[in-house]
């Protein structure tokens, strides 16, 4: 695992993207919001910032920040609409960890630069129309054909295909095989011929990330484009999961950003806003609500902050990371809901950035694992650790 950067290093680079998001994404959330898509100059700048690469080490090009550090960043990129973390947040996370840490070295060597400065753009291609939450479920279909795979099936929801030039996609190479067990991964160029990707889907919020169905007919890939070689075969959905770990900790600190913005923007209305002669900050329900969401923050960032810690320890994590995403992304929906219930009426206006948070932040409990999954996999350990005789 990563050990990151020296802490005078991270600092600069922390400092650099705090700036960065208080002097040009937030001023640039309306312009996103109207036109659904994030300034190809915006996005330049990202990439001269490094942050396409956080996560890659610098071996690959990359910041080779550790998890600790990431979440810290990505903390503080969040505080601004999440479209704009979207555009790279697929090269940081589930896009390139595949690769990273299951990858062979001709495959780290060709795409990980690549990917580290956002010269090419990566998809993480497992949710299928009949398998969201159920992913061992997918029936995309790879057949060996020689030297190499014949793909047909299709994708749902895919962040950043429409921009993608590699998809890291899980197919299923055994059909014999029944749930997780089965399936591979692939590093598939999205201009291969049989590709054909949908229309950006329209949603309730988060406009500006574009999400997509990837339909796949006859898609030919050489067999070394299997992530980690042949020798991993039917292991495409550890890998998978391995990425997701690390993902679910990535999602914990987008929420976190989200809190601090929503908490600010409740704290700066509610001292402005007078209402029987005073602000509104003087009230004690209103203080209550401002104090409960600063609580939920403060165990979101502690639970983050722990998770990450013990991933780069070198800690199985799948436990804490559950913890982390449910609490954290639970957290700022109520955290939202407060927000917008102290901005009374103008709460609900869209000239408010509230109101626009209030929808983004509702699919963070639904994306990388809904909070149901999360609960599942928290007591699936717990019982586990039961069996075992361990206490918690």
């Amino acid at each position: 695992m990563s050990s990151g950067v020296d802490t005078e290093t991270f600092a600069q680079i922390q400092d650099a993207v705090r700036r960065f998001t208080m002097e040009r994404l937030i001023p640039s959330e309306q312009e996103v919001e109207e036109t659904d898509t994030v300034p190809a100059s915006i996005v330049e700048e990202m990439k001269a910032l490094g942050l396409f690469g956080l996560s890659i080490p610098q071996e690959y090009g990359g910041l080779g920040l550790s998890l600790s550090q990431e979440v810290a960043v990505i903390a503080e990129v969040a505080q601004a609409a999440l479209a704009f973390r979207s555009v790279f947040g697929t090269n940081v996370g589930i896009g390139s960890q595949g690769i990273m840490i299951d990858g062979t070295e001709a495959q780290k060597a060709e795409w990980l630069p690549k990917l580290a400065t956002g010269e090419a753009l990566s998809s993480f291609a497992l949710t299928e129309p009949d398998a969201g939450s159920d992913a061992g479920g997918l029936r995309t279909r790879a057949v060996r054909d020689g030297d190499h795979y014949v793909i047909n099936g299709s994708k749902r929801y895919i962040t950043n295909s429409d921009s993608a030039t590699i998809l890291t996609l899980m197919a299923r190479t055994d059909p014999d095989r029944k749930g997780a067990s089965g399936i591979s991964a692939f590093i598939v160029p999205t201009g291969t011929p049989g590709i054909t990707i949908g229309k950006p889907d329209k949603k309730m919020g988060q406009r500006g990330t574009r999400t997509c169905d990837i339909s796949l007919t006859d898609v030919r890939v050489p067999a070394e484009h299997m992530v980690g070689g042949e020798e991993r075969v039917n292991q495409g959905f550890k890998t998978a999961m391995k990425v997701l770990d690390r993902g679910r900790i990535h999602m914990a600190a987008l929420a976190i950003g989200q809190a601090r913005r929503l908490i600010n923007e409740a704290l700066a209305y509610a001292t402005e806003r007078k209402q029987f002669g005073q602000p509104i900050s003087n009230f004690q329900l209103v203080q209550a609500m401002l104090a409960d969401s600063q609580a939920e923050l403060y165990a979101a960032e502690c639970m983050a902050t722990d998770a990450a810690a013990r991933f780069d320890r070198g800690e199985a994590i799948p436990q804490q990371a559950a913890c982390a995403k449910m609490f954290a992304t639970e957290a700022t929906g109520r955290i939202a809901d407060r927000a917008v219930q102290i901005f009374g009426g103008a709460g609900y206006m869209v000239e408010y950035p509230v109101e626009r948070i209030y929808r983004d932040v509702r699919l963070m409990r639904i994306y990388e694992g809904t909070t149901q999954i999360q609960q599942l996999i928290i007591a699936k350990h717990m019982l586990s650790r039961q069996a075992a005789g361990e206490k918690l």
